[in-house]
Order: structure tokens, then sequence, then C-alpha cells
């Protein structure tokens, strides 16, 4: 993946155009209510789409923007079943519910906004333009490239082209070989990267692998071109977060593996937080866990993203299920 920061710009005219497909800019201007041509103006970067408008937009060209938020999510967020997700209320609940505790301050920081200007993106006075929307939801999610993959492919979108294969690719990996994550990972932590050199074995101890299973872990990151020799250490080309909820049943056999690893560690060591709890609740208030949940799991994400210095590669394995069917 390239370590080139995202021109939204970009990506956002080449999402307009991606959406309006084989349709002339005049005639998906008029399927939108413009006399005038305002696909040309978008396309151009002149003018922008309010990110509602673009939804309206992105529906009018026959995408079902519901369904996208639903896949996007993994499961029906509770504001849309009240709010429509094509309008300035509908963004500014997307908005806020992706960013989860991060303060107004630190996402203004992050986008180069105002307070002022993030806040009313927010609360729904105002809304961000399309680039700063789909800048605000990477800031968010971290999944910016999957919230435009429910509306298009990606690799139609030359600015993202590259991105996505090297995204896919990381996934596809992380599912077929899970400790090859754990390995890139164990990369990124300042103590390797203050060593003189690699140092052959040096992962697998940190992370209590094999010798033979850390060299094919770094063979098979070195093939996929996640990893590259620098100053005589491996270096991951990008820092990027593997989000690997688009395949279920892929994610599936990860979760298996990710159990499998937490009860080996409980069993070997017991190191780490391993917390239990058996109850009955509501039907109401199994929703409301499984919300909250979600919750942690975004605020997480995003405490992730920022951390420094990396010291430590853990696993979160947090589970909620019901017992009665």
């Amino acid at each position: 993946m390239s370590d080139e920061a995202i021109d939204f710009e970009a990506v956002a005219a080449q999402l307009l155009r991606a959406l309006r497909g084989t349709r002339s800019q005049p005639a998906a201007s008029r399927r939108i209510g413009h006399k005038s041509n305002v696909l040309y103006a978008w396309e151009s970067g002149r003018r922008w789409p309010t990110a509602a408008r673009f939804l309206h937009f992105a529906e009018r060209m026959q995408v079902d923007v519901r369904a996208a938020l639903v896949r996007f999510y993994g499961s029906e967020p509770a504001w849309l079943s009240h709010v429509p997700a094509a309008t300035q209320q509908g963004v500014a609940a997307l908005l806020d519910d992706l960013r989860g505790d991060r303060s107004v301050a630190e996402l203004a920081r992050a986008a180069g906004k105002t307070r002022s200007s993030v806040s009313r993106w927010l609360s729904g006075h105002t809304e961000p333009r399309l680039p700063d929307f789909l800048r605000m939801i990477e800031l968010c999610s971290l999944r910016m490239l999957d919230f435009v993959a429910e509306l298009v492919p990606p690799v139609q979108l030359p600015a993202l082209a590259a991105r996505w294969r090297a995204l896919e690719a990381a996934r596809k990996l992380a599912y077929d070989a899970p400790w090859t994550h754990a390995v890139l990972r164990a990369l990124e932590l300042s103590e390797y990267q203050r060593l003189p050199a690699h140092e052959p074995g040096w992962i697998a101890a940190r992370l209590g692998l094999s010798r033979a299973d850390e060299d094919a872990a770094l063979a098979l990151l070195r093939q996929s071109g996640q990893i590259s020799r620098r100053a005589g250490r491996y270096a991951p080309r990008a820092v990027t977060t593997v989000d690997t909820r688009r395949d279920a049943r892929a994610e599936g056999s990860l979760k298996r593996w990710t159990s499998a690893m937490a009860l080996e560690r409980m069993q070997r060591d017991g190191d780490g937080q391993f917390s239990t709890n058996l109850f009955t609740v509501s039907a109401r208030d199994f929703e409301r866990l499984r919300d909250l949940q979600r919750a942690y799991f975004r605020q997480l994400r995003a405490i992730v993203a920022e951390s420094e210095p990396a010291e430590r590669v853990a696993i979160v394995n947090l589970q909620l299920f019901g017992l009665d069917r």
C-alpha cells in the first residue's frame, strides 16, 4: 500500500464519475433535478456536493444507500431506523456514531478544520462537502475504503485502486495465515525498530512463535508486498488497520483463531485480562449491550490508531452471545 496521504478531492471526483456510470453529465444532472450541468462542476472540482446531496445522487444512480450502510456497519445501526441517510440529519448521525468518544477538538485537529466547523457537522447544523465527508469517515472509522466499496468498486477509482488491492491482499493473508498479521504488528514495535539489524528469532520470542513460523510469516508478508527490507530490518510499507468484516465466512475463521489464542494463553500463563459474566437480561437490554460492544470497538480502534510509541502487540477478544435460542 502507498505511504502517500489520500487525496480526498481526487477520490471525490472519481467517485462521482464512477457513480454516474454510462450516463452523460447533463443526463445525470437532470436526474437529480438540475437544469445546468452540475456534474461537470462536481467532477472537475469547481464545486462539491454536500454529503447529503452526494448520498441523494448515489440513490438516484440506483445505489441502495441504506443497504450499503448496513453492509458497511455489518448490521443496522440504531440511528438508521429513524433517520434517512441522505439527509443533513442522517449525515450528522453517521459521523457522530462513527466517531465514538473522540472529541470535537481531536477530530478538528486531524481534519485540519476549525472546532466550530466539525461541531456543526456533527450536530447537523451544517454539512461537510464531499471531500471533507470522506475525510471524516476515514478519521472516525479508518474504513473510508470500505465505505466507498459499498457504493462502487474501488478499483474503478485511480486514487484508491492500489490501496484497495493492497488492503484486500492484507485481508486475505490475515484470513489464510493469521500469524502474519501479528508478525506485521511486531515490526511496528519501537523495540524492534531500535535493533541495529533484523535478528532472526526475535519476533518469534516476543510473540511466542517458533522460528519456522516467524520465517514463514515474513516470507508471506514480503511476497504480498506488505513489508520490505530497510536498513537491515523489515518494515511495513504502510501502517494500516486491516478490518476483516467484509467476508463473513473468512472473518468467522479468524475469530475462531483469536478465540483459540485466548484459550491457549489463558492455559499457559494467564497473562492478560480475561473476564466473564453469565446473566439474564431483557431482550431490549441485550440489544443495548450489543450496541455498547460495537461502540467499545469503535473507541478501541480510534485509540489504537493514535497510540504511540508501539510497545505491545495485543489481541482483544470480547464476546457476547445468547445461550438460549
